[in-house]
Order: C-alpha cells, then structure tokens, then sequence
C-alpha cells in the first residue's frame, strides 16, 4: 500500500511557507516554546470570515489552499487531517465563558469551533468539497492515522486526490499544564542548543502541515510514501527493534539501503533514550537526521518529518540545520522516520524518490 506526495505546504516555526530556500537558516527561539510563523491569510481567507476563525482555523485552511494550488488541483476527493487536541483556543474561550457568565446567555461561536474536526470541515466548506471528510484525533499517532486512511482510499479506487495534514496549535492554556506535567523544559534556552544540553523536558511547537497525496506516478510528484506503521508502548528495545525490522521486511527493503533516518530526538533525556538504545544496534551504518529543533514537540510533530523527507529526496539535498553527524550520502533515494510521542505512541514511515 503505497501514495505519492504531489505537493505539500508548511505553516510551522520555520520559513517553511510559500517560495521560500529550503531550510537553510536557523529561526532561533530563546524560550520552550516555538510559534508558527503566520503568513498573511488575507490572500487565503475572506477577512470578514478571518474574524471569526481561530489561529488553528485559519492556518490549516491557508496551508490545504496552499498546497492545492501547489499540486494544481482544485477540488480533492477527500479531506482529512489529523489533531490530537484540536481547536484549544476556542475550546479554552468556550470553558472560560461558562464561568464568566454563570452558564447562562453563552455565545454560540466557540462552542461550533472548538470541536476536533473545524478544520476539516472549514476546509471544505471553503472549497464547497462534499467529498469524504474525516478527523483522527488518536494522540500521538492521529497524522500517521490520517495518512493511512488516505492510502487506504486510494489503493481501494475510492478517491485519485486526497489532501491529508496535520495541525496542533499551542495555546497559553495548554503550555502552563503541560510545563507543569514535565514536557517541556523549565528554564529557556535557544533551539539552537536544544541538543547541547542533557536535561528533562523539551520545547513546545505548532504548526499545520498538508499533502496531496495521489496514485499517480508522475515526475512532477515530490516522494512516493511507501508505507506507515504504528506501535504502541514497546515494552523493551528489542521489541522496537523487532517493529522496525517486520516493518522493513514487509516492504522487501533492507536496513542498508536506507540512506537516511530522521528519528524524533527532542532534547529530552528520557525521550532520546529510546534513540539512543536502537541507533547503536540498529542504524550504526546509516546517515542520521532530527527535526524537532525546528518545529518543536507536539503530537502531529511527525508531518513535519514527511514534509522533510519528501523535500530532501525531491531537491536531492540534505540541509545542514538537521544533519545529526555524518551525512554519507548526500542525495538520499530512500527515508526511514521513526519517531516517537512519551513512549507510548511509535510510528513509521518509509519515504522514497520518485
């Protein structure tokens, strides 16, 4: 079961967005939290219907119309996404307001927004699509569940051009509870250093991500996804081990023509652990890469991986901001990520040229 990437569009804490170089400076944050660098919606979204749409809303909608404009079409077959807490701001004004007005006379709008699912649907509706329309909200894994949906519609014959992404938005809210639980770090430090340090937590992120995925081969395509696979709560590392490796063998490629593993390093002493016991045994031999530095720690984080990886093979260059020692091959063919949210939630996705 396989797609192939058309295009793709980033609203992240990176220069990601629109025609822009491929990550070839650092966007340095001093703190434990990145933000999204928003473009200007008004060439994407009616101002007079941006008023009544959240940050999450309005990113997701911009970063689809973008990359539907990328991949030339303009209506796809299905629209799904994946979010793990989907639309907090209008969720927090919502809880807020039942406070604030004792339960009574509440305002409609924050409620109809805060449901998981408003970005798809906004999506749609902007688009006048009525075409299969889904949200996964499956924590860690909710995007990998989403891409897998997708290559189920195309590999069925249900859908020829599906839209799949990916958006979590960090509110204050959410930052102080999750800082409070042990996530992120609590002392600010650059994004640049992330990695420099040996510490517990690491730093928060957003972004809304989305792809055009197709079954289509055609040059003009980014990446062929061959294949994606969830785990959940491995109990050692040779059972990470032995999922990666039926992973591979299910799709007949071998460990050594992989030319480059993009793992979920965070900066997390507890987290990079997981890594640093499978890297050693597993992928000694091949080049390696990170991410998380520049778009920080959410659960979706790993849309932000593919977008990387179908970059990489499509321009044929790995960009020095995320090489994690020794690039071996400089124009990788084939792309393992192996990323993993708390421990609990472990996916794979195996990206290739086209």
């Amino acid at each position: 079961m396989k797609a192939y990437i058309r295009s793709t569009a980033a609203i992240t804490a990176q220069k990601t967005f629109g025609d822009v170089p491929f990550l070839t400076e650092l966007t340095e944050y001093n703190g434990t939290r990145l933000t999204a660098i928003e473009p200007d919606y008004k060439e994407y979204v009616d101002p007079k219907m941006a008023r009544r749409m959240s940050r999450m809303v309005k990113m997701g909608i911009t970063a689809a119309l973008q990359c539907l404009q990328d991949g030339q079409i303009e209506m796809p077959d299905a629209i799904i996404t994946g979010t793990a807490l989907g639309c907090q701001e209008d969720t927090i004004a919502f809880l807020t307001r039942i406070i604030e007005l004792d339960e009574e006379m509440l305002p409609p709008t924050a409620f109809i927004q805060s449901t998981h699912n408003t970005v798809t649907a906004q999506i749609a509706l902007s688009l006048k699509c009525h075409g299969y329309n889904n949200t996964f909200v499956h924590k860690g894994v909710s995007f990998e569940s989403s891409l897998l949906d997708a290559m189920m519609l195309l590999n069925e014959g249900d859908a020829n051009q599906v839209l799949v992404g990916g958006t979590e938005e960090m509110t204050d809210t959410a930052f102080k509870v999750l800082t409070r639980l042990g996530l992120y770090k609590r002392w600010p430090l650059s994004n640049a250093d992330l990695y420099k340090t040996r510490s517990n937590g690491t730093i928060g992120g957003e972004g809304s991500i989305f792809f055009l995925l197709n079954h289509q081969p055609s040059p003009d395509n980014l990446a062929e996804l061959i294949a994606t696979k969830t785990f959940y709560k491995p109990k050692t590392t040779a059972d990470v081990e032995l999922n990666i490796r039926e992973f591979l063998t299910v799709n007949a490629i071998n460990i050594e023509e992989i030319d480059l593993v993009i793992t979920g390093k965070n900066g997390d002493t507890k987290n990079d652990e997981v890594y640093e016991n499978v890297i050693p045994n597993f992928f000694a031999n091949n080049s390696m890469a990170k991410y998380k530095h520049l778009c920080g720690e959410y659960p979706v984080s790993t849309s932000f991986a593919l977008w990387l990886a179908a970059n990489i093979v499509k321009r044929g260059e790995v960009p020095a901001l995320v090489a994690d020692g020794e690039i071996k091959i400089s124009s990788p063919k084939k792309i393992l990520i192996y990323n993993h949210y708390q421990n609990s939630y472990h996916s794979l996705m195996l990206v290739s040229a086209c």
